[in-house]
C-alpha cells in the first residue's frame, strides 16, 4: 500500500471501470459522507469516514462499523469533501485521488472540486479527479503528459488567461497558443495517444473522457 496516496470517496457518481481500479490500487481511502456507498462497490476499506452524513443512504448508516467516524455539524465552513482531503493531508498524503468528484446532482459541488484541485496542484499535490467514465486532472504552468487512448475525447476549459500553451499527439494541436479566458478553441480535442501539454503561464483543467471513442 502507498502510504502517500489517499482516495478520496466523493458523493458523485462512480463507473468501476478498469482505469479507476489501477487509479486507486495500493492507496489508502477516506469516505466523504456519502461517498462511503462507493467503497463497498471497490471492496476497500476506508482508514476514516468524515461528514456531517445528511447524504449518507440509511442502509449505509449501519455499515462498515469499524471504520472511526468524525462527524462535523451541518453548518460549516468547508465541504465534506475538503474536509476529508485535509485529514489525508495530515496523514502524510501527497498524490490525491477525488474519486466521484465529477458530474452528479450537485453541479456547484463537481465545480468546487475542480477549482480546489487546481489550488491544491499549485501547492504541490498529485492531483487527478475521477468519476471512473472521466477524468480531470490540473494543468498549470510546467508540462503535463496523460496517456489516453486514440480517439478519445479531452478539453482543456481554462480558469484563467492562458499563455504559451502546447498541445502535442491531438488531432487539433497548438503550439505557443495564447487562449483568452473564456474562450471555447480548446473544447473538444481528440487524443492521438498519450497528449503532451505545456504550459507558460495560467491555470487550466484537463478533462479527459477515456472511453469516449466517438472521435476515431
Amino acid at each position: 500500500m502507498s502510504q502517500s496516496t489517499f482516495t478520496i470517496l466523493l458523493g458523485g457518481a462512480l463507473s468501476l471501470t478498469d482505469r479507476l481500479r489501477d487509479a486507486v490500487r495500493d492507496s489508502r481511502f477516506i469516505a466523504a459522507d456519502g461517498g462511503m456507498r462507493h467503497a463497498a462497490a471497490l471492496g476497500v476499506v476506508p482508514e476514516l469516514w468524515v461528514g456531517d452524513f445528511d447524504s449518507t443512504p440509511p442502509d449505509l448508516d449501519g455499515a462498515f462499523p469499524g471504520v472511526p467516524r468524525q462527524p462535523y455539524p451541518a453548518a460549516k465552513a468547508a465541504t465534506d469533501g475538503e474536509i476529508a482531503v485535509a485529514e489525508a493531508i495530515e496523514r502524510g498524503a501527497k498524490r490525491l485521488i477525488l474519486a466521484g468528484a465529477l458530474g452528479g446532482e450537485r453541479s456547484d459541488h463537481a465545480l468546487q472540486h475542480l477549482l480546489y484541485a487546481v489550488e491544491l496542484a499549485e501547492k504541490g499535490f498529485d492531483m487527478l479527479l475521477t468519476s471512473g467514465s472521466e477524468e480531470a486532472v490540473p494543468l498549470l504552468p510546467g508540462s503535463l503528459e496523460l496517456d489516453l487512448p486514440p480517439g478519445s475525447l479531452f478539453s482543456v476549459p481554462g480558469f484563467s488567461e492562458l499563455r504559451g500553451l502546447f498541445i502535442e499527439n491531438a488531432r487539433y494541436p497548438l503550439a505557443d497558443f495564447h487562449l483568452p479566458f473564456g474562450s471555447s478553441r480548446t473544447i473538444s480535442n481528440v487524443a492521438e495517444g498519450p497528449v503532451r501539454f505545456s504550459l507558460a503561464s495560467g491555470r487550466a483543467i484537463v478533462l479527459a473522457r477515456p472511453y469516449d471513442l466517438s472521435g476515431v
